[in-house]
């Protein structure tokens, strides 16, 4: 066993004395809004403004006329709240988990920390502040960086999940080691649940490695199926949203503990495109092997997935190919594009050629 080092024990008595202050104070304030979990008991979720909030026509005039035509037009609406964004409906759901564990456990700190990480200028965090004011929402942590990349930020605010508009931004968060998703907003509008918390995760290349598709790609179906059955008692390994699906699972045993199982805020779904009697013992035997459960188990065997999405009605879905994104969000799914695996050279199942070199 490693030696502790005294100065890792004084870094900790000093977090902690820090802690207590901060505790202090804001205990102190006169707000109905609760305090935020200590970041090193928490699921923090790390959302963008772009994503958090619609802000469509802003961007457009960041591109066309520039940055500092774009503070200024912030500044002078900073008293107009800007419209929800494809992350607010998740971000809401969050707010009814932490409620629910609240009651059931005063003063917890395992509880979801939703942190605003976005390169906008700190002029525009007024009008940020104002939105997050007006709909109520709790969100006390706040990163903006002046048109640097947040990136680097996301490992000190302990981040589980990175949410963001931005595909390159994402892309340098799963190489981190961070988990992370570009998000889209869905082009017709679905009642959600306002009672539970609803996340659907594709299963090869967003909570397993891409290890089996990447045999699928590149030998097909039948060599898949053969390897699958060779395989079927091997572990996946894991993939860059394994981490937040078992975040989720934690905070669930918590409902577990209460008897309330039946009634969790928290429901999670893998939606697969892959075969259950083919393939699919693999995938749930490596979910045991890990110590996950998931609630719903859907295998399509390469049917549509947007049909089934419509039904469920997640918060958000997760899938690492843009085709189901797209066939999701049309049908009313806010959908998140996991930029991992062989599936981004692909487009619907066909290799994407690279453009030829100039001699």
């Amino acid at each position: 066993m490693s030696e502790i080092k005294p100065s890792e024990i004084t870094e900790a008595v000093e977090e902690e004395k820090d802690w207590a202050a901060a505790k202090a104070f804001f205990d102190n304030l006169k707000t109905k809004k609760p305090r935020p979990p200590k970041p090193r008991n928490a699921v923090t979720i790390a959302v963008s403004s772009r994503t958090l909030f619609n802000m469509v026509e802003e961007r457009k005039i960041f591109n066309d006329q520039g940055v500092e035509k774009y503070v200024a037009y912030q500044v002078e609406h900073e008293s107009e709240p800007l419209r929800p964004g494809p992350a607010f409906p998740f971000v809401k759901a969050l707010m009814n988990v932490n409620d629910r564990l609240r009651r059931l456990y005063p003063g917890e700190e395992e509880l979801f920390d939703i942190v605003l990480m976005t390169n906008n200028h700190a002029q525009v965090g007024v009008r940020l502040i104002n939105s997050i004011n007006h709909y109520d929402l709790t969100i006390e942590r706040f990163c903006m960086t002046g048109g640097r990349s947040p990136i680097g930020y996301l490992k000190a605010y302990m981040t589980n999940l990175y949410l963001s508009k931005d595909a390159e931004k994402v892309t340098e968060a799963i190489e981190e080691g961070i988990a992370a998703a570009t998000m889209f907003m869905q082009d017709m509008q679905n009642q959600l649940s306002e009672t539970q918390l609803r996340v659907a995760f594709d299963g090869d290349a967003v909570l397993f490695s891409d290890e089996s598709e990447i045999i699928v790609k590149q030998k097909g179906l039948d060599e898949f199926f053969q390897h699958e059955k060779a395989f079927e008692n091997l572990p996946l390994a894991q993939g860059p949203l394994k981490c937040f699906l078992e975040a989720l699972g934690k905070l669930q045993r918590k409902f577990y503990a209460k008897n309330e199982r039946l009634d969790c805020p928290i429901r999670t779904y893998l939606v697969t495109a892959r075969s259950a009697a083919s393939s699919g013992a693999r995938v749930l035997k490596t979910l045991r092997s890990w110590g996950l459960e998931i609630d719903e188990a859907l295998f399509l065997a390469g049917a549509p997935k947007g049909p089934l999405l419509q039904k469920i009605k997640p918060h958000i879905y997760f899938d690492d190919q843009m085709f189901h994104i797209e066939g999701a969000k049309e049908l009313g799914t806010i959908s998140a594009h996991v930029p991992y695996g062989i599936g981004q050279k692909y487009n619907k199942g066909k290799l994407i050629e690279a453009p030829a070199k100039a001699e």
